[in-house]
């Protein structure tokens, strides 16, 4: 008998509903999720429109929420784990341009702009935490300093092409460096080495972090943590914030939403914050296929001759 193809498994996420374009959010269920394009646009846009229409109500009643959100001591009890994380050095080369401190932050005053959060993977992060974490595996989830690694895979497919597949979303190219022969192990060369150029390829630091300009916290990195702890009635986390004193460092610091659209976080009354997730009025629980990220490498070699000099 043809055995029949199995269905891809799919995940629950949480979508802001109302705060992005009525176009991106349309665009997002229609090509994104399962049997999106079979939904009832009209079905779709007056769920958009509710859900925008309660989002100028907390405009006038909640604007100014997310101003001069405090930053916390830590307890005193977490100081030789932030002495760890301080001196970690992927802390250091990931938080070196602009100055940066380690504080206790308040979720439901921080802003974001990640539109929707992956409701199993939540689901992991708060059966690792257990129903009520203690302040060290709080701190300990927000700044993992085992830097604990996801599933990778990775195969050149070309002379001059490698492909690497990860179920995280956060895999990516870190970055071109020069090295020497000496600085590399268990590589045995065809002729005698004057240079090794090595392509990076990893995740990010891990650790949750927020951006503080114009007297906001914008929450940068961490979404899924930020949004289980909270889930879990943490109100309070500790967090990396880097303290941005101009606009042009957001380029630098946080590229993407923040950096392209800073108004809509920095200067809008009431933007879109942590808690919004947790509004019926603004949520929509969509079923997504489950995707893996594919990063593909490739580089290119030219020799030419060139006159001595």
């Amino acid at each position: 008998m043809e055995e029949k193809p199995e269905s891809p498994p799919v995940d629950e996420h949480v979508f802001l509903t109302g705060r992005p374009p009525m176009g991106e959010f349309l665009g997002f269920v229609t090509a994104q999720t399962l049997g999106g394009d079979t939904q009832d646009l009209s079905e779709l846009s007056d769920r958009w429109r509710k859900a925008n229409d309660h989002i100028r109500e907390l405009e006038a009643g909640e604007a100014g929420i997310a101003n001069a959100a405090p930053l916390l001591p830590l307890p005193a009890e977490l100081e030789s784990l932030r002495a760890k994380v301080v001196a970690d050095p992927i802390f250091k080369r990931s938080f070196q341009v602009v100055p940066s401190e380690i504080a206790m932050i308040e979720l439901d005053r921080l802003v974001v702009f990640q539109k929707h959060i992956n409701l199993e993977y939540v689901a992991r992060l708060k059966r690792s935490l257990g129903d009520r974490p203690t302040k060290e595996s709080i701190f300990r989830c927000c700044l993992p300093c085992d830097h604990p690694q996801p599933q990778v895979s990775g195969m050149r497919v070309a002379q001059n092409a490698f492909i690497y597949v990860s179920p995280s979303s956060d895999l990516r190219f870190l970055e071109v460096t020069p090295l020497s022969g000496t600085q590399v192990s268990g590589y045995s060369p065809q002729g005698p080495v004057s240079g090794i150029v090595a392509l990076v390829v990893g995740f990010g630091s891990n650790f949750l972090n927020a951006i503080q300009a114009e007297e906001r916290l914008v929450l940068n990195n961490g979404s899924h943590r930020a949004f289980a702890l909270r889930d879990l009635g943490v109100t309070h986390v500790p967090c990396i914030v880097q303290r941005i004193s101009r606009r042009d460092e957001l380029e630098v610091v946080a590229p993407g939403d923040l950096s392209t659209k800073p108004d809509q976080y920095l200067r809008e009354p009431r933007p879109p914050l942590l808690k919004d997730y947790f509004d019926p009025a603004l949520r929509s629980i969509l079923r997504v296929p489950r995707r893996h990220r594919q990063l593909k490498i490739m580089f290119a070699v030219e020799s030419v001759d060139i006159p001595a000099t």
